[in-house]
């Protein structure tokens, strides 16, 4: 239904503030008088995923524990389930893969900037008593390796600032935001690609040298230039093309022939994300090679 991804530097109170968002949506969906589809609330944080603070400590031991973070975001995103965010999210590209995945499982997004200054964080790290600290050296790298969230780009936006100093986080605004909120497409880059079946190389290139050969005979047979014929392929395969008032050589046909090969094997050997399914039937290829060839042919 929606993911919201909280952002924010190590100890500033990102855990406080995704449990009012949490408190704020669970008193809303329990409330008589709603009568919106049945959500659940979800947290995801380093904690309930067991991911140590000392992961931070190196970039070796940070890229499992973030690829721990998105796999249980992954699992997590679902129509009939808002999802809490609750890390420090504070690599932009990773908030970028995050917004990739609820794209494609189509649903709302909007980031929780949770603003606090570094004196405040360091302050408030150095106070924790519950073990779950940062290493001091590891929160001024963390500190200085900080990408804020920004309105601008569009896995960040809509985008809500909290200070330190508020007493609560926007919960209207945010509701808003993932109920009414437009629900953006996949992104192509994200989409699955329809593979093409294992003979269709071969039948784009059978196919098109059928065509070229049956139409060099037919011209020869008719005598004719130009115009709309019929010209048959096999017993079951008939294309009509409509030729320019000329002869057309072998030549131009062959070259035309390379270039519609060459335009089609990359949707062949890496698939397509057309919506739909691809026909590479004969009938299908002869078709388009038609179309290709009356487009391309010189008046």
């Amino acid at each position: 239904m929606a993911l919201i991804t909280i952002s924010g530097y190590p100890s500033s109170g990102k855990s406080q503030r995704a449990a009012q968002i949490k408190r704020h949506f669970e008193a809303r969906l329990a409330d008589p008088f709603y009568t919106g589809p049945s959500l659940s609330v979800v947290v995801l944080d380093d904690d309930t995923l067991n991911i140590d603070r000392s992961s931070y400590n190196d970039s070796r031991s940070e890229k499992p524990a973030r690829g721990t973070l998105f796999t249980a975001v992954q699992r997590n995103l679902a129509q009939n389930k808002i999802v809490i965010v609750d890390s420090l999210n504070y690599i932009k590209g990773f908030r970028y893969q995050m917004y990739c995945a609820a794209r494609e499982i189509k649903v709302r997004v909007c980031t929780v900037y949770v603003l606090a200054t570094p004196d405040l964080c360091k302050q408030w790290n150095s106070e924790r008593t519950d073990g779950k600290a940062y290493a001091p050296e590891t929160l001024a790298n963390l500190l200085q390796r900080y990408e804020e969230p920004s309105s601008m780009v569009r896995w960040d936006s809509p985008l809500f600032t909290v200070s330190w100093s508020d007493e609560d986080v926007p919960a209207d605004d945010i509701w808003r935001a993932i109920t009414e909120g437009v629900v953006k497409p996949p992104n192509t880059g994200t989409q699955a690609v329809a593979k093409a079946p294992t003979d269709a190389l071969r039948t784009l290139e059978h196919t098109t040298a059928s065509v070229v050969s049956a139409l060099v005979s037919e011209q020869a047979n008719s005598g004719s230039l130009g115009g709309t014929t019929a010209v048959t392929l096999s017993p079951m395969l008939k294309v009509r093309i409509t030729l320019p008032p000329r002869n057309v050589t072998l030549s131009e046909l062959q070259r035309l022939k390379r270039q519609f090969v060459m335009l089609h094997k990359k949707a062949i050997t890496l698939g397509t994300t057309e919506k739909g399914a691809v026909d590479w039937s004969e009938q299908s290829v002869a078709d388009k090679f038609v179309v290709y060839l009356e487009e391309n042919m010189k008046p």
